[in-house]
């Protein structure tokens, strides 16, 4: 999927967004967040005007974050709360923003990552403790009238899939056991959330599915799936959403 401009493109985030915005405990818990990949910063501008659902609203005035390789709107000026980065998204450490996260937002950015692999191990070392990750991204391989059809951007290396995401996230020490997964249809992109767990990156080259199953880091159906293929297929998934809907993934 291309974004016509920014207006669609956040227009799009506001599925997640107003879904988290739901849940008052974990907004109210938030007190820094990271956009990678922030672009025109339409969603960042959402996270760091966020007020509590009370009668009376009160300002969350979470510690905002943007990170791109361009410069920083100047619509960013009128938020206290919110600072700017103009820095590759794929080389950012503790040591770089001086800072960790309880959120890390990348909405339609992950997937120009040239090294995906580093760069998740890279976002695990600015996580707090059980901090959430959230990405969408778009799924570049499809059924056309029964005809696998494959789409490759300007600027995209990879075909990722949830079975890949998945596979990446929780090598890198992110928890999908305690995460959720979308991927819709009527919807091109996929979307996930993890956890930073207490297991630290691992080796991709020697780490297995069956480790991945032995650390918990795994969702259910995934792991019924290892135990009878000794890998995970996509077919066999069963995922939940923050909105408690299950994606049936042998659908997509």
């Amino acid at each position: 999927m291309s974004f016509r401009n920014d207006e669609e493109r956040h227009t799009h985030s506001l599925q997640t967004l107003n879904t988290l915005f739901e849940y008052d405990d974990f907004m109210e818990s938030i007190g820094s967040l990271v956009d990678l990949g922030c672009g025109t910063g339409a969603d960042l501008g959402w996270w760091a005007t966020r007020t509590t659902r009370d009668d009376v609203p009160i300002p969350l005035n979470i510690r905002c974050t943007g990170i791109d390789i361009v410069d920083a709107p100047s619509k960013f000026k009128k938020y206290p709360n919110v600072t700017h980065q103009k820095f590759d998204f794929e080389k950012v450490n503790e040591l770089s923003l001086k800072s960790k996260f309880d959120v890390l937002w990348c909405h339609d950015a992950f997937q120009y990552c040239v090294n995906p692999l580093d760069t998740l191990a890279k976002w695990n070392g600015i996580a707090e403790d059980g901090g959430m990750l959230v990405i969408a991204v778009p799924q570049t391989t499809f059924m056309n009238i029964r005809q696998l059809s494959f789409v490759q951007p300007s600027g995209c290396f990879y075909h990722h899939t949830v079975v890949s995401l998945m596979h990446m996230l929780a090598v890198n020490g992110w928890d999908c056991n305690s995460g959720f997964f979308l991927k819709r249809p009527d919807d091109e992109f996929i979307h996930v959330i993890a956890y930073k767990s207490t297991h630290a990156p691992m080796n991709p080259k020697t780490t297995t599915w069956h480790e991945l199953v032995e650390k918990d880091l795994l969702p259910e159906t995934a792991v019924a799936s290892i135990q009878h293929h000794s890998m995970v297929r996509q077919q066999d998934l069963v995922l939940q959403w923050i909105d408690k809907s299950l994606s049936v993934m042998g659908h997509h």
